[in-house]
């Protein structure tokens, strides 16, 4: 799709859909702000052909984050299998090998990396590895943090770098990569074009 069409959402759709019916490109990258619709536009996504496997990275260390997975957990529908994973998501991946798999997402994973004291580069350079690599579509959801004021101390400033590395390799990688605003797609890249 060319930048600057009209993007709309897809469908949603019942689970009677055949997952062949709706062509997945095999790597989507879908970023935004802070409730800019991102997740609610991947999971869309992923419904339309037919549910898949929801890589969730959040970790519910207290009663707001608990309250915010279990309101992510029911609004999916049946088609869906949820796998929580917070570390070790290029693993994850490989175990869901044959389907769909939505990772949401991509910046709480790379929170838990850095509170973990894991090797960013090494863990990154294992997920894109798993990426490159797969047989069934990914659609992966992030966060598109260097837009603001750069942050006044240094972790803040390490966990931005870090996010936006991360995020251009696998917009590198991917197939399609959207930016999410007030709910509002607009297509960045799309190689099917």
């Amino acid at each position: 799709m060319i930048l600057g069409r009209r993007n709309v959402l897809p469908e949603r759709v019942g689970a009677a859909r055949s997952p062949l019916s709706v062509a997945l490109p095999r790597l989507a990258l879908v970023l935004g702000g802070a409730r800019s619709g991102k997740s609610r536009y991947a999971e869309t996504l992923v419904e339309a052909a037919g549910g898949g496997v929801y890589l969730a990275t959040a970790a519910a260390l207290d009663a707001e984050m608990a309250e915010r997975i279990r309101r992510h957990r029911e609004r999916r529908g049946k088609g869906w299998t949820t796998l929580e994973e917070p570390l070790d998501i290029a693993h994850a991946l490989t175990a869901a090998a044959g389907r769909p798999v939505l990772v949401d997402c991509l910046t709480l994973w790379l929170s838990n990396l850095i509170a973990a004291g894991r090797d960013v580069e090494r863990e990154t350079d294992a997920l894109i590895d798993v990426l490159a690599h797969r047989d069934a579509p990914v659609i992966v959801v992030a966060n598109e943090v260097g837009l603001g004021i750069v942050p006044e101390n240094a972790l803040a400033r390490l966990f931005r770098d870090h996010a936006g590395r991360l995020n251009q390799r696998v917009a590198a990688r991917a197939d399609r990569v959207v930016f999410m605003a007030a709910g509002l797609p607009l297509t960045l890249k799309d190689v099917s074009s």
